[in-house]
């Protein structure tokens, strides 16, 4: 008998079918069919055996399924899109609280404001959102959940004119560890909000995101345009002169990769170091050319692919580059200046990538996202131009330990003290997460924490630790 049948089993025969017949949804346990599929995440790093799996149909069953946690004393980890780097979306011995059936979207075009559940990936929202011309600052990756994206900040090809993400939360539906179901707002639990707007997922399980869309698309001028790897420093230094003096309705990043066997790639560079940089304007389509212009020229092109394009296409384009089941580790630095120094730390990152799947990404920040007060939401960092995520990945085991190490060294050449994202981070580190906010926005966030989680129920995240446990 396995460990997770021990456990469940411990729980009692009776126990679990009191809460089989209380919920709607699907209550998994090991040993049935849909177990092995049940129970695996988006990183395959992560190969993790829960005692119990919940997929809850509505707000009762999240309901019945945080108090039978608390009252197990199981550990509890809370499943969006299953996309968390660090393995947050499923647990050893524990339950998993699995909102992806809970994927309903609702758009009120009037108020200009996408109601969505907690389980809907990033591909939901944009469809609803895109059948009335709006938007609002999505992930990168559209299999990417809503829930875990907007709590930790949001960063997407909207920021710079539409904010994070999280800066857009105007509302949340939220089941907190003693139980209650919360609705935050400005008027309604304002403090609660502001810790949503950027603290993860520390305070509760938020079964229903209630955003502010922009009007955007649906085309845009958008693409890729390539560069060969030996032009790394020129681009590096090219982006950073164009990135100057850029419009909010340009967001714009650079991927420093290696060729991967794609027909608009030519042959001759296919597995060879190669430098993307693509973006999106949203702004009049007919700006678009001249805009993103001056992103095109910053070196002897390989090939330009931008052009006019649906918002929902750009926002899919790199879903292929990002399959369920490779072993990932993310890492972060926010960072000021693309200046010769830095430059050339990057440069020499990108000369020493453990594998051909491994990547660099720069991301141009600032616009709306650097106009938002810093003590406005829990989001830690406005105030740099450049985030540096470093995307170390391996098929399988082998090379994984090397990536990390990869992964760490680049970040940490930008300066050991760099601000990280939560996000893109991919351990769960005290240190960390104290270095993604400022030292007052993270006693505030202790403080609500205090409040709403005491106890800790909410520790499978990115924790902000309450007071009782330090």
């Amino acid at each position: 008998m396995t460990t997770e049948q021990t456990r469940s089993g411990a729980l009692g025969e009776a126990t679990l079918g009191e809460l089989a017949q209380a919920l709607r949804g699907e209550l998994i346990r090991p040993g049935d069919p849909s177990y092995d599929e049940a129970r695996s995440i988006w990183n395959g790093a992560h190969d993790r055996r829960p005692a119990l799996i919940v997929r809850c149909h509505g707000v009762a069953d999240v309901l019945k399924v945080v108090e039978f946690a608390r009252s197990e004393g199981l550990p509890l980890a809370v499943r969006g899109g299953a996309h968390s780097i660090p393995g947050f979306s499923t647990v050893d011995n524990g339950i998993v609280l699995d909102l992806a059936p809970m994927n309903g979207v609702r758009v009120d075009p009037g108020r200009r404001t996408v109601t969505a559940q907690g389980g809907c990936l990033w591909s939901d929202v944009d469809a609803e959102t895109q059948a009335f011309g709006l938007a609002v600052t999505g992930g990168l990756v559209s299999t990417t959940g809503i829930a875990g994206f907007t709590l930790g900040g949001g960063i997407g090809w909207l920021v710079r004119r539409c904010g994070l993400t999280c800066d857009n939360l105007v509302g949340a539906d939220i089941v907190t560890a003693d139980g209650r179901y919360l609705h935050a707002t400005e008027d309604e639990n304002p403090e609660l909000l502001w810790a949503l707007r950027g603290g993860g997922g520390n305070f509760g399980v938020v079964t229903s995101f209630e955003l502010r869309v922009h009007d955007v698309g649906p085309t845009v001028h958008a693409g890729l345009v390539f560069y060969r790897g030996e032009d790394v420093e020129r681009v590096l230094h090219g982006f950073r002169s164009a990135t100057s003096g850029a419009p909010d309705e340009l967001s714009m990043a650079m991927n420093m990769t290696t060729a991967p066997p794609a027909p608009f790639l030519p042959e001759e560079v296919h597995g060879k170091p190669i430098v993307a940089v693509l973006g999106v304007w949203s702004g009049r389509l007919e700006d678009g050319d001249a805009a993103t212009r001056p992103f095109r020229e910053l070196a002897p092109v390989v090939v330009d692919l931008f052009g006019p394009m649906p918002y929902t296409a750009m926002q899919t384009i790199i879903d292929p580059l990002y399959p369920r089941g490779m072993w990932n580790y993310f890492r972060s630095a926010f960072f000021d200046d693309l200046d010769d120094a830095t430059a050339g730390a990057l440069a020499g990152a990108y000369a020493r990538v453990p594998n051909p799947v491994s990547e660099l990404h720069i991301h141009h920040l600032g616009g709306a996202m650097g106009r938002v007060p810093a003590d406005a939401t829990a989001f830690g960092t406005r105030d740099r131009d450049y985030i540096l995520n470093v995307v170390a990945r391996s098929m399988d085991a082998d090379g994984y330990p090397a990536a990390i190490d990869w992964a760490r060294a680049a970040t940490e050449a930008l300066g050991p003290d760099a601000a990280a994202y939560v996000n893109f981070t991919g351990e769960a580190s005290e240190d960390r997460v104290r270095a993604s906010y400022p030292k007052d926005t993270y006693e505030r966030l202790v403080a609500v924490k205090d409040r709403y989680d005491p106890t800790n129920l909410f520790r499978l995240n990115q924790n902000i630790r309450p007071s009782s446990t330090h």
